[in-house]
């Protein structure tokens, strides 16, 4: 079941909390919105513990597996591509090892900056939620949330009392099946931009956007290594934004300056832990291999590297 409210993917946070969760979720969190996902479990009454790793690193399934065996959880939350730290999370496989060892759980995943650009293929993650947003990979203005819930999630809604109403995921799913329509006022113009857009991305094909995905990723990666350094783990790097240490120790925000001379911008590290650190590329939506060697010629220029 597909449900496109309006919201930013924030939203679909909440949902995980008021409709999902039902006494205490598990959380991975390696970076800011992993954290930011945690948080709002917390915030909205619901008991939460972390699997917390360095930022940077990967939350792996034996990390996850060796929390679940304590049978405490009924829900567990990973973010995909964890956008303040460039780590692509293995959600396939943590999907699988839950799927097969702990099925009753409920497994929700932040992908807001990886659908749309990843493969992201529910069924084969075994996600019961998951869930984006339009600003990212989709390539359009804020202002929509997506996500995709398993008949699973649907179920465990009807355990879970004081749903809310704009929170109610069962309330979206049933309205929408009854009448066709969403159960309260819906962003008309920006729902009439993704069904343009998803026209563009079914003629492309899922594997030819993540290709192109990948293709972007790959030769960013290789610039990067060739003059600074990855911050993600070796191995779990992200297809749609790229975070590099700033080795040179240079400043980021002087380079965005000089970049908006020539009508780019690109990202400090995130917060107070990564900023000026790091500096992130984002390489998503409807960018191509052209333009990402562009900015990074334009780097190379400013930087004199």
């Amino acid at each position: 079941m597909g449900t496109v409210p309006t919201a930013s993917g924030t939203l679909f946070m909440d949902i995980t909390a008021r409709c999902l969760v039902k006494k205490k979720a598990l959380a991975g969190v390696n970076g800011a919105f992993s954290q930011r996902f945690a948080e709002t479990i917390s915030a909205c009454g619901k008991e939460v513990d972390t699997i917390d790793v360095e930022w940077g690193k990967a939350i792996k399934p034996e990390m996850v597996r060796e929390q679940l065996s304590s049978g405490e959880y009924d829900t567990v939350l990973v973010c995909h591509n964890e956008t303040s730290t460039g780590v692509r999370n293995p959600i396939y496989k943590i999907g699988e090892m839950i799927q097969k060892e702990f099925p009753e759980v409920v497994y929700v995943i932040d992908s807001v900056s990886a659908m749309g650009g990843d493969l992201v293929e529910p069924e084969k993650i075994h996600s019961d939620l998951i869930f984006a947003s339009t600003q990212k990979a989709y390539a359009l203005p804020p202002g929509l949330a997506i996500g995709f819930a398993s008949e699973k999630a649907l179920k465990r809604c009807e355990e879970v009392p004081n749903r809310g109403r704009y929170t109610d995921l069962l309330g979206l799913y049933t309205y929408y099946k009854k009448k066709q329509q969403t159960p309260s006022t819906p962003n008309v113009t920006l729902l009439y931009a993704l069904s343009y857009q998803l026209d563009k991305m079914l003629e492309e094909t899922a594997k030819g956007r993540y290709d192109r995905h990948v293709e972007m990723a790959t030769w960013t990666q290789g610039w990067a290594n060739k003059h600074f350094e990855m911050f993600p783990e070796k191995g779990y790097e992200s297809l749609t934004v790229s975070t590099i240490k700033n080795t040179l120790g240079n400043s980021i925000g002087d380079l965005n300056k000089e970049l908006a001379k020539r009508h780019f911008m690109i990202s400090n590290g995130y917060g107070k832990q990564l900023k000026e650190k790091t500096f992130r590329i984002g390489h998503m939506g409807d960018w191509t291999l052209p333009d990402v060697k562009e900015v990074c010629n334009h780097i190379e220029e400013i930087w004199e590297l």
